[in-house]
C-alpha cells in the first residue's frame, strides 16, 4: 500500500512521510493537486491524505475526483480549519475521515 500525501507545506508533508515510513508505509508526496493528477492514479488499497488548503485546485476538487473512481482509495482530508467550517464544506462530499492539524500518529495510522 502506498500513502499519497498532497500537502503544499513541505514541513508538514515531510513530517507525515517520516511518520508513515516509520510504521512501514511507502509514501509519495505532492505539493499540489496538479502534481498528483499527473502521477499514476492510486490503487484501491492505497490511501490519499489531502490538505484542503492547496494552491491551484483545492482539496475538495481532489476528493470529488477520487470519489468518482470505480474503486477509490481511502481518503483522509486534513486541514487547520475549524470543524464547523469543514462541516459546511463537506455537506456535499463525504471523505472517509477528516483530521484536524496538527496530526498525531495515534490519530492518523488507524485510518490507513
Amino acid at each position: 500500500m502506498t500513502v499519497h500525501i498532497i500537502e503544499d507545506d513541505f514541513a508538514v508533508a515531510d513530517a507525515l512521510a517520516v511518520l508513515l515510513s516509520g510504521v512501514g508505509h511507502e509514501t509519495v508526496c505532492y505539493p499540489d493537486a496538479e502534481s498528483f493528477f499527473e502521477a499514476r492514479p492510486p490503487n484501491p488499497d492505497d490511501s490519499v491524505i489531502v490538505d484542503l488548503g492547496l494552491p491551484g485546485l483545492s482539496g475538495v476538487q481532489v476528493v470529488r475526483w477520487l470519489e468518482q473512481m470505480r474503486q477509490p482509495p481511502r481518503i483522509i482530508v486534513i486541514s487547520g480549519q475549524s470543524n464547523n467550517q469543514i462541516r459546511r464544506i463537506f455537506d456535499e462530499i463525504r471523505p472517509v475521515v477528516f483530521l484536524r492539524k496538527p496530526l498525531t500518529e495515534e490519530a492518523l495510522v488507524p485510518y490507513l
